[in-house]
């Protein structure tokens, strides 16, 4: 008999079923599965980091899952602690990386669900602080992402926003992800018709279409680019 899987490929097999559960099928149950298990077997080796690591991850579906159906009935409590574990953890084991990730997600817990964005933005700016030296490419363009929708939305700041949203566009790129590349130029189209840059905007949003439609992303997210598409092309 084989022997039994690590918490790191059962983190590594769960993040990955979440992302294409996120980005194309919508169904959540196999990538729950595998971060339960990778949180079981972390705690029975007692592996702090891929124990919060799994915390963060969990919280995470629990934000995409929100995404993909009713904000209003997030529940947003539930995803906050475990970002909130998950970071006590970090800080404790002195993983900045883990804590950028947990810190990005407390973010999202305020500023997607509860619409605050003076109480997510603290967290942003610290998780862009560790995440630019430990972090990786992907929770770097996160954090990049929100800022960005920061200044271009709630400022009214689209060159800063811009300067943001671009980065995280570089970074998505780097991480060769073609799923988030696909909404990454998306996020890049509706930051430039808000700065009334419509002719660049319907370029973008093209390309976000045929990325979305090329990469098989969900019928949600490619109905997000096309509607999108159809609002910046009315003012040609």
């Amino acid at each position: 008999m084989g022997s039994e899987p690590t918490a790191g490929a059962l983190l590594a097999a769960g993040s990955e079923a979440l992302s294409e559960a996120a980005f194309r099928t919508g169904d959540y149950l196999h990538a729950q599965q595998l971060l339960e298990a990778a949180l079981q077997r972390a705690r029975q080796t007692r592996d702090r980091i891929d124990e919060a690591a799994a915390l963060t991850r969990l919280g995470m579906l629990l934000h995409y899952e929100a995404l993909n159906g009713d904000l209003s009935r997030a529940d947003w409590a539930a995803e906050e602690r475990l970002f909130q574990q998950a970071l006590a953890i970090q800080r404790e084991a002195d993983d900045p990386g883990g804590a950028a990730e947990s810190l990005f997600g407390l973010g999202l817990v305020h500023q997607v669900l509860r619409g605050d964005w003076a109480t997510a933005l603290p967290f942003y700016r610290e998780a862009l602080t560790l995440a630019e030296r430990y972090a990786d490419e992907l929770v770097r363009s996160e954090v990049h992402r929100h800022l960005g929708f920061y200044y271009v939305y709630a400022v009214g700041d689209p060159v800063q926003g811009l300067r943001h949203l671009r980065m995280s566009q570089v970074l998505r790129e780097r991480y060769g992800d073609p799923r988030r590349v696909a909404t990454g130029t998306l996020a890049l189209g509706e930051a430039e018709l808000a700065a009334g840059n419509r002719a660049e905007a319907v370029r973008l949003l093209q390309e976000a279409v045929n990325q979305a439609r090329s990469v098989g992303l969900s019928e949600l997210r490619i109905g997000w680019a096309e509607r999108a598409l159809e609002e910046a092309s009315k003012g040609l």
